[in-house]
């Protein structure tokens, strides 16, 4: 299939929403030469541009209980800002901002501030809605839920997709962190509007660490947060949008840590690399230019039980992998890509056959964790074992009517039966078996189940791909595939929910929901909506924790 510039979009400024009326993609990937409307001199070209880390938010208080558990209590605001990247431009976005006390420095934007925690160590992060009242992207309240992409975080602070704060207002989401380490993410989960809410700049990582992974793998400076995600542009430089009727949007322009194409530059050692795919759409197939092997060493849920070397993998929306390079045997000045292999039914342009470049430097380099382990730790998710007594269920993806759905049923039934029905309503602690059907041959689905890591059991009768031989929460399923998968409900009671991560998916309408030993109970006190609603936001300068004294 072959479709031309114009045809893919037809762009204004920010704002332009949906005007191609396209429904793509349908069979092997479509490729276009460019779909931002950037002037030459404006168009960033690849490796040109210094690789930027992320930004480390502080928290603003910090609480020890009588039994000497700590809190730590951050804040960041939602508002709209601006961000050096293209070449002479400046592009607005709307973005989670944090304040840092010791260096009264702001932090965050695109991506937002990246929050580092401790398994065991409680958070609240205060989200405070400071956007504008509508977003220009979809034309519709600016209307927020916060999700800690995953955390078995309680219902009420899981960011339950009607559960939304509108401008103005704030909501302190409690995170336990009693999982295992693990590379997470926080991001826009505001009910029909995820897709343009996330795209605009709504996105951040959050690490957990624990003891075993912190002996086992690189720490500090050699481990490297990595948010990909792809966008296209008007003229102006500002964001533009279309989602091809619900079917995806597709962007030319790759961006890592917000940032076309960087450079980084790296020692002669070993690196960890926790990649994030924050597009709204698109897959990647990572590799190395030089076919040299990434290291599979953790997955959504964080480490596998053993390393996996591979050339190349599938990297679905919303999946994180962490993955070790070994720079170590490179000359200085070596320059290795990592390159974007594509999959079946992206849109692909020019230059989204890469996503950015390492230059191995003589710089010197600490020792410690320097080695590329093989046995990492014993995961009880990767332990159960498949048995007859385990309950199956059946969820077939798919779109019907132009609306996206699963097993026929979407949000808009969910939110019609006052939030009852349920695909599924395991009891605490039950093990189950679903099998996830993708019999559509035009559409991939990252298909996200929230509350709990599953195992990959199988994919089409076949063993899973050796990179996804860890704990997941996330699974990539392909056109015409059938993936099954195994979990145990643990940690939380209440109402979750289930939805792909092709987020027009998810908007237009492939979301329902699930509940967790709910069986009979009459008053939900963790009820996903009612039991810790937003507040109006008009606090006092001195309990103010972003006021900034001049």
């Amino acid at each position: 299939m072959g479709v031309n510039r114009r045809d893919v979009l037809k762009l204004g400024a920010l704002g332009a929403v949906g005007a191609a009326g396209l429904t793509v993609p349908f069979g092997s990937s479509v490729a276009t030469k460019s779909a931002s409307r950037l002037g030459s001199k404006n168009m960033p070209k690849p490796f040109e541009a210094k690789f930027r880390y992320q930004s480390v938010l502080e928290p603003y208080r910090t609480e020890v209980d009588a039994a000497g558990k700590s809190c730590d209590y951050y804040s960041v605001l939602q508002r709209a800002g601006t961000a050096a990247i293209l070449p002479g431009l400046t592009s607005p976005v709307f973005g989670y901002y944090g304040y840092n006390r010791s260096t009264r420095q702001w932090v965050g934007g695109l991506p937002g501030p990246l929050i580092k925690t401790e398994q065991g160590r409680d958070v609240v992060l205060r989200v405070r809605n400071q956007l504008p009242q509508v977003n220009p992207l979809s034309g519709n309240p600016f209307k927020t839920s916060t999700h800690l992409h995953g955390s078995a975080s309680k219902p009420q602070y899981d960011g339950y997709a009607s559960d939304v704060t509108p401008s103005g207002s704030y909501k302190d989401y409690h995170y336990p962190n009693m999982q295992a380490a693990r590379t997470l993410w926080y991001h826009d989960h505001g009910v029909h509007f995820t897709a343009q809410n996330a795209y605009s700049g709504l996105a951040a990582q959050y690490h957990m660490h624990d003891p075993a992974e912190r002996a086992l793998l690189p720490q500090g400076d050699y481990d490297v947060a990595l948010t990909m995600s792809d966008a296209m542009f008007a003229a102006d430089g500002s964001l533009a949008y279309d989602d091809n009727s619900h079917s995806g949007l597709w962007g030319d322009i790759i961006l890592v840590n917000g940032v076309p194409w960087p450079t980084m530059k790296v020692s002669k050692r070993v690196y960890r690399f926790r990649l994030l795919n924050a597009s709204i759409s698109r897959s990647y197939r990572p590799t190395l230019s030089n076919g040299a092997p990434l290291v599979m060493v953790a997955t959504d849920g964080g480490l596998m039980p053993k390393a996996q070397a591979v050339t190349s993998y599938r990297h679905g929306g919303a999946e994180r992998y962490e993955f070790l390079i070994d720079f170590t045997n490179y000359k200085a000045g070596t320059q290795i890509q990592l390159k974007n292999l594509s999959n079946k039914n992206n849109v692909d342009y020019d230059f989204t056959d890469r996503i950015m470049q390492f230059e191995v430097t003589d710089d010197s380099f600490t020792k410690q964790n320097n080695v590329v382990p093989t046995t990492l730790v014993d995961v009880p998710v990767m332990n159960l074992v498949e048995k007859p007594s385990y309950k199956v269920r059946n969820l077939a993806v798919e779109r019907q009517g132009g609306e996206w759905k699963i097993n026929g049923k979407s949000w808009v039934d969910v939110v019609e039966s006052d939030y009852k029905l349920v695909l599924a309503d395991p009891e605490l602690n039950d093990v189950e078996i679903w099998e996830i059907e993708n019999k559509s041959g035009g559409w991939f689905h990252p298909v996200h189940i929230h509350l709990i890591d599953f195992q990959v059991i199988d994919r089409n009768g076949k063993p899973p791909f050796a990179y996804e031989r860890g704990p997941k929460d996330v699974v990539y399923v392909g056109e015409n595939e059938k993936v099954r998968v195994m979990m145990r409900f643990e940690h939380q009671r209440g109402y979750y929910m289930v939805h792909c991560h092709n987020l027009p998916h998810e908007d237009h309408d492939m979301m329902q929901q699930f509940s967790v030993g709910m069986k009979g109970v009459a008053h939900d006190e963790n009820d996903p909506i009612e039991a810790d609603k937003c507040k109006a936001d008009r606090l006092p300068r001195d309990e103010d924790p972003d006021y900034v004294k001049t």
